[in-house]
């Protein structure tokens, strides 16, 4: 009996002690210790908050907040974003087959997918889309992401759209089967003259391999003999799509790109020799908006000395994510290493954490100190490098380009910047196009289209329109900008009736960035040569 006593004493010694240290004043010991810290914080709350929480969405408002602790790109997405998040990656998704733009929080269509389950419903560019499944669909609920949501689901699943068109009254309904809706990489494909063939790649997804193929393919029956791939403005992607199109380029051998992180030994990717394309004199336009993946195909085509580079210096991006996918749809983007150009430059730009500041405004910065109309003005921060041929480029922050290209401020006003960011030049060409819908469709190619709209007088409608609509007339200043004014109007009303081909062969015809590769052709300057300076520093 004794004993027995003196062993329930223990007992009850050892379990008063557990609950003192776990449900007293000492909680926060066990929060400050451990790797469960937050498991036991949720816990505690869930256990003892004073009011009721949840749980699951404290973790999704938190998850985030722990990330930006980290880098400028791991990410986490819930599962509402990402189908919207992966979808250009995938390149397709199930929809309805509308391009649409908001106006006055009305949804109007501004195009619709050839053979696509809309056009094959009824609806036409135009129309106005004010009712989804019956439910009324104005005001302020009108978003690009409330639309997506709405208009996008399984392939097969049914969806009723009402319609206001022209002149007409009432609404008008159609039932449209959503169907799979193919996203392209490749946004134009055509020959710059005689001899130059051009590839605009908007992203790097699943499909832009095979639809780069099918680009160079069209361009074969062309017979063109020199090649420009324009990357301006695209952010990137799948690194693995970048790395097969290089290799469509390079000799066999070649470093396309290697990457390395703390947990993830050096991986080199190579060039195999079987592109067919290795031959061919090559430039590649950038800006300040090409990242990641865009950064990878134009750092191993100038380490390797394959090809040209020009434009303006690149984002800067060299970190790599990996993705992991949660039960509940939702996914993780977590940086896991870092991706080196062959010449072995690491061109992510600097930054102290995700909620850096001066990184999210660094391309400000970069125009506010004159780096988009001044070489001068590029900070190389990082150290030098060299080619396979021993030119000097720099790590640190993005790619310079071979040859750099100012950007054009010809004609720029505070009238001209004041109608473009307002949205009013966007706004005027689609209610033109809207009204004029019947006769432009008289017009099947850029050529055509243009043609009329140079007798329209469009610059003096819009600056009427635009006067009546808040922005006052300055008739110096529209005098100056009014080859910018007339070239925005004629884009855009280009693009509403054709397609984004139509669009970029419109933009390309006067471009700089487009003349000074054609300039580099035609002095067969599109292989690279030492300069002077580099042949002084390799001796």
């Amino acid at each position: 009996m004794p004993i027995l006593m003196a062993v329930c004493t223990v007992i009850g010694i050892l379990i008063g002690t557990f609950y003192t240290s776990h449900f007293s004043g000492n909680k926060l010991n066990i929060i400050n210790s451990g790797s469960n810290r937050l498991n036991n914080l949720l816990h505690i709350i869930d256990d003892q908050y004073v009011d009721s929480v949840n749980i699951d969405d404290l973790v999704e408002k938190a998850m985030p907040l722990i990330l930006a602790e980290l880098d400028p790109h791991s990410v986490y997405i819930s599962a509402d974003e990402v189908q919207m998040a992966t979808d250009d990656l995938k390149g397709s998704f199930s929809g309805v087959g509308v391009e649409f733009v908001i106006r006055n929080d009305t949804l109007r269509i501004q195009n619709v997918i050839k053979n696509g389950p809309a056009d094959r419903a009824g609806i036409l560019a135009g129309d106005k889309l004010v009712a989804v499944d019956g439910k009324p669909f104005v005001g302020k609920e009108v978003t690009n992401a409330e639309a997506m949501h709405r208009l996008k689901g399984k392939k097969g699943t049914k969806v009723k759209i009402g319609i206001l068109r022209g002149k007409q009254q009432g609404v008008k309904t159609f039932e449209v089967t959503r169907d799979d809706i193919v996203t392209h990489s490749v946004s134009a494909t055509y020959m710059l003259d005689d001899e130059t063939g051009y590839i605009r790649i908007k992203n790097f997804g699943e499909n832009t391999f095979g639809e780069v193929l099918s680009s160079l393919a069209e361009l074969s029956q062309s017979g063109f003999k020199n090649l420009m791939i324009d990357l301006r403005d695209n952010n990137g992607g799948l690194m693995a799509s970048a790395i097969q199109i290089a290799d469509e380029f390079l000799p066999k051998n070649r470093l396309i790109v290697y990457t390395e992180g703390r947990k993830q030994p050096r991986q080199s990717y190579m060039s195999t020799g079987r592109g067919s394309y290795q031959d061919v004199p090559l430039v590649v336009l950038l800006n300040a908006n090409s990242a990641s993946a865009a950064e990878i195909f134009a750092g191993a085509i100038q380490d390797n000395d394959r090809g040209t580079i020009i434009g303006r210096r690149s984002f800067g991006k060299g970190l790599v994510q990996n993705q992991l996918d949660f039960t509940d749809g939702s996914l993780l983007r977590l940086t896991i290493a870092r991706y080196y150009t062959p010449s072995g430059r690491c061109i992510q730009k600097p930054y102290t954490d995700g909620k850096d500041k001066e990184y999210e405004d660094d391309i400000l910065q970069r125009y506010a100190h004159g780096e988009f109309f001044s070489e001068d003005s590029i900070k190389h921060e990082g150290p030098k490098y060299h080619t396979s041929i021993g030119r000097t480029v720099y790590g640190g922050g993005g790619i310079t380009p071979d040859y750099f290209v100012p950007e054009d401020t010809t004609g720029m006003t505070s009238y001209y910047k004041e109608a473009a960011m307002s949205g009013l030049i966007q706004q005027y060409a689609f209610e033109y196009t809207d009204e004029h819908r019947e006769e432009l469709k008289n017009y099947e190619t850029m050529p055509e289209l243009l043609a009329h709209l140079t007798k329209q007088d469009l610059v003096e409608k819009f600056v009427a329109y635009a006067d009546k609509n808040g922005l006052q007339r300055r008739n110096l200043m529209v005098a100056k900008s009014r080859r910018l004014l007339e070239s925005y109007l004629n884009s855009r009303i280009i693009y509403n009736m054709l397609d984004e081909q139509a669009w970029m062969e419109y933009l390309n015809r006067d471009d700089p960035d487009v003349r000074k590769g054609l300039k580099v052709f035609t002095d067969n300057a599109s292989w690279p040569k030492l300069s002077e300076t580099d042949k002084k520093s390799k001796k």
